[in-house]
């Protein structure tokens, strides 16, 4: 039996990307991550082993605990979606600038 394969829909393929004409600001409506599409636009991320275990940590325990079978990338699209609309939203009292912050504290020139 012929496997049938799911493709996006019109209003996916047709959506609008121009957000200048939106009514709510940003502030109001955090932007999501970009989920399960082609992406044209590469960026590499050096990370420590801890961090990559963590990582890989959180996406089995999606998968295991939530049923939710998600790579990497996913999660780090969403985790990087949710910090920049914290700090659209806050500006400096964001999670980011005080992360950020914290760590120039304890970092060397």
């Amino acid at each position: 039996m012929p496997r049938r394969v799911s493709l996006p829909g019109a209003s996916e393929l047709f959506r609008s990307t121009d957000r200048s004409g939106d009514e709510e600001s940003t502030a109001s409506r955090p932007p999501l991550g970009s989920g399960r599409v082609r992406h044209e636009e590469k960026i590499t991320v050096y990370v420590s082993s801890d961090e990559l275990l963590a990582l890989e940590r959180a996406r089995l325990t999606l998968r295991a605990r939530h049923g939710m079978a998600v790579d990497r990338g996913r999660i780090v699209r969403e985790a990087m979606s949710a910090i920049l609309a914290d700090f659209s939203e806050h500006g400096g009292d964001s999670e980011l600038v005080q992360r950020l912050s914290a760590g120039q504290n304890h970092s060397q020139p």
